[in-house]
C-alpha cells in the first residue's frame, strides 16, 4: 500500500512538473496571448527583459463556428438567393510561434479552413527583433530597449480596428461577430519599425503594395508608406486612454488591397448576394470596397477608452482615391464606435453594442451611397480560452440606383458564434 502511495506521489509530482513545463514553454517574450489575455492587447508589447534559454516553439491556434439567423431584402427588382437559419462552415487556424534566439521570434499563421478557402491556406508570417542579443551581447543594447522591427509576409499595421477583427478563426479580440463594412486589412510584403517609450508610439513601415507576389508586371505597382502615431497609458488602476492616428499611401499600383486584402471571408454568410452565389464565390457578403484601387490615401483616427470595466472603441476613417478607369478622386469616409461593459470576478461576461457607417461616391454610377450597420449582443468567456459570443444585427444600404441588387436593400436577424483560441 506504502509503494502505491509512493508511485502516486511520483506520478502526480512528474505530472505536474510536466504541466508547468509545458505551460512555461509557451510563454515568449513580447508576444500578444491569442487566449483571454490578449483582449485589448494592440501592437506586441514591449520589454526589455528576457527569458530565452533555447528554441521555443508554441503550437497554437483556433476554431470558429457560428449559426445564423439572418434575413435580407431589397426593392424587389433583383432576385436575391434564399437563405435560411443554419450554421456556417467551421473555421480553422493553425499558428506558429517559434523564439529562435535571444530577441528573435518567427512568427506563421495558416488558415487549415476558411469560408474562401476550404483547403489549408498559409495568411502569412513575419520575424519580430526586439534585441539584437543572437548578432552580439548587448549591441543597440539602449536603442533596442525602445525599437521594435518587424518584416515579412504580414498584416500590415494600419489602423487600430484589426486588432479588433476576427482572423478567420481568431475571433476573441472582437467582441461581435461582424468585422466592420469597410474591412481594412492586408497582407504584404513589408517591414515596419516601432519606438515605444512612457506611453508614446511611434510607427514607419513600407510595403510593396501586392497581395499576391509575383515578379511579372514590374512599374504597374509602388511601394505603399505605413505611419502610426499614437499615446497609450494605464493612467491609474482604473482608467487607460489610448489614441492613435494612421496613415497607408499609395502613389501608383495596379491594385490596392486594402479593403480586398482577408482572403478568409466575412461572417455573414450570402446575404444580398444573387440567386447563383457561392459561399466560397462570394466570400465578402455584407462587406463594401470603395475601388480607390489608384493614388489611395488613408488615415485612421482611433481612441480607446477603458475605465473600470467600462470600454470605449471609437474610429474615424477617411479613403481617398480612384479606379484605374477614373480622372478624378472618390472620398469614403468610415465611422465606427463601439461601447461595451465586461463584468463578473475577472471581467469574463460582456454586454455592448457598436455602430458602423460607410458613405462616398460610388464607382460607376457616381450615386452618393450610405451603408450602415448595428451591432447589439454581448459574450461570455467559458474559460480562458473558451468565448460564447450572441449578437443582433441590422445593416441598412441606402442611394443605391433602381435595379441594382442594394436598392432598398437590408439584412438582420441573429448570430451565435463559438470560439476556441489557443
Amino acid at each position: 500500500m506504502k509503494t502505491i502511495k509512493k508511485l502516486t506521489l511520483v506520478l502526480v509530482a512528474i505530472l505536474m512538473a510536466a504541466t508547468t513545463f509545458a505551460q512555461d514553454k509557451r510563454k515568449l517574450d513580447n508576444y500578444r496571448s491569442p487566449d483571454k489575455d490578449g483582449i485589448n492587447v494592440f501592437e506586441a508589447p514591449k520589454d526589455t527583459v528576457s527569458t530565452f534559454d533555447g528554441i521555443k516553439v508554441r503550437v497554437g491556434g483556433a476554431s470558429a463556428l457560428q449559426f445564423q439567423a439572418l434575413d435580407h431584402e431589397n426593392s424587389g427588382a433583383v432576385e436575391l438567393i434564399e437563405i435560411g437559419d443554419n450554421f456556417n462552415l467551421a473555421t480553422a487556424n493553425l499558428d506558429l510561434d517559434v523564439a529562435l534566439a535571444d530577441g528573435l521570434r518567427m512568427h506563421l499563421r495558416t488558415y487549415l479552413s476558411s469560408r474562401h478557402h476550404p483547403e489549408p491556406y498559409v495568411k502569412g508570417g513575419y520575424m519580430q527583433i526586439d534585441n539584437f542579443n543572437f548578432l552580439s551581447e548587448g549591441f543597440l543594447a539602449e536603442t533596442m530597449k525602445y525599437v521594435t522591427i518587424k518584416f515579412g509576409h504580414m498584416e500590415n499595421n494600419y489602423g487600430d480596428a484589426h486588432f479588433r477583427r476576427s482572423d478567420n478563426a481568431q475571433a476573441f479580440y472582437n467582441p461581435f461577430v461582424g468585422n466592420y463594412i469597410m474591412d481594412s486589412f492586408t497582407t504584404e510584403v513589408g517591414g515596419e519599425i516601432y519606438f515605444q517609450k512612457n506611453g508614446f508610439l511611434g510607427m514607419v513601415g513600407v510595403s510593396n503594395g501586392k497581395l499576391n507576389q509575383a515578379v511579372n508586371r514590374p512599374k504597374t505597382t509602388s511601394p505603399s508608406l505605413l505611419m502610426k502615431l499614437g499615446y497609450d497609458k494605464q493612467m491609474n488602476d482604473d482608467l487607460r486612454v489610448r489614441v492613435t492616428g494612421s496613415l497607408y499611401h499609395t502613389a501608383h499600383t495596379a491594385r490596392t488591397w486594402l479593403y480586398a486584402g482577408d482572403r478568409a471571408g466575412s461572417r455573414y454568410y450570402l446575404v444580398m448576394e444573387l440567386p447563383d452565389a457561392s459561399s466560397a464565390g462570394n466570400f465578402t457578403s455584407g462587406r463594401f470596397n470603395p475601388s480607390l484601387n489608384n493614388q489611395l490615401t488613408a488615415v485612421m483616427i482611433n481612441p480607446f477608452i477603458k475605465y473600470k470595466g467600462f470600454e470605449f472603441f471609437g474610429m474615424y476613417e477617411r479613403s481617398e482615391g480612384k479606379a484605374a478607369s477614373e480622372e478624378e478622386t472618390r472620398v469614403f469616409t468610415q465611422l465606427g464606435a463601439e461601447a461595451l461593459y465586461r463584468f463578473g470576478s475577472t471581467e469574463n461576461f460582456y454586454i455592448g453594442g457598436r455602430f458602423n457607417q460607410v458613405s462616398g461616391e460610388l464607382l460607376g454610377s457616381g450615386e452618393d451611397i450610405d451603408i450602415t450597420r448595428v451591432n447589439f449582443g454581448g459574450g461570455w468567456f467559458m474559460t480562458k480560452n473558451v468565448l460564447a459570443k450572441i449578437e443582433y444585427v441590422n445593416q441598412t444600404y441606402d442611394g443605391f440606383a433602381t435595379g441594382d441588387r442594394f436598392d432598398e436593400g437590408k439584412f438582420n436577424g441573429l448570430m451565435i458564434e463559438a470560439v476556441i483560441s489557443f
